[in-house]
């Protein structure tokens, strides 16, 4: 079965409640800097009203919907998700941890053969 694009309908209802969620954005925001003088709690708590208001116009548009739907699919998907136990996860942390310190050995011992090879080399030659 061949995986193929969704085909996004250019709505226009829908593009109307997404531009009316981004002026209800950049228009709380506007807001909350204009009414500097009030407290600093109301102007955030409206400021959250106007978003919840901008997401609920968002989620009413198939693009909304489709993000809702992902969000939903993604849950499903993490609790199939088989987790690793406490000793599997113990030792997995300590095979790594070794053989981060074997590659760290042999590559100080590269690096100090290297050196040494080189400053053999260079001295040879004054």
């Amino acid at each position: 079965m061949a995986a193929t694009k969704a085909e996004i309908t250019a709505n226009p209802a829908d593009r109307m409640k997404l531009i009316g969620a981004a002026a209800l954005v950049v228009g709380g925001l506007v807001l909350f800097y204009m009414f500097g003088q009030y407290s600093f709690l109301y102007r955030v708590l409206a400021f959250l009203v106007v978003l919840g208001i901008a997401a609920f116009l968002y989620l009413q548009t198939a693009h909304g919907m489709r993000t809702t739907s992902f969000f939903k699919d993604s849950r499903t998907e993490v609790r199939k998700v088989v987790w690793p136990t406490r000793a599997e996860t113990t030792q997995t942390t300590i095979m790594v941890m070794v053989i981060v310190f074997i590659v760290g050995v042999f590559l100080w011992l590269l690096d100090w053969m290297l050196s040494g090879a080189f400053r053999f080399i260079t001295n040879l030659g004054s």
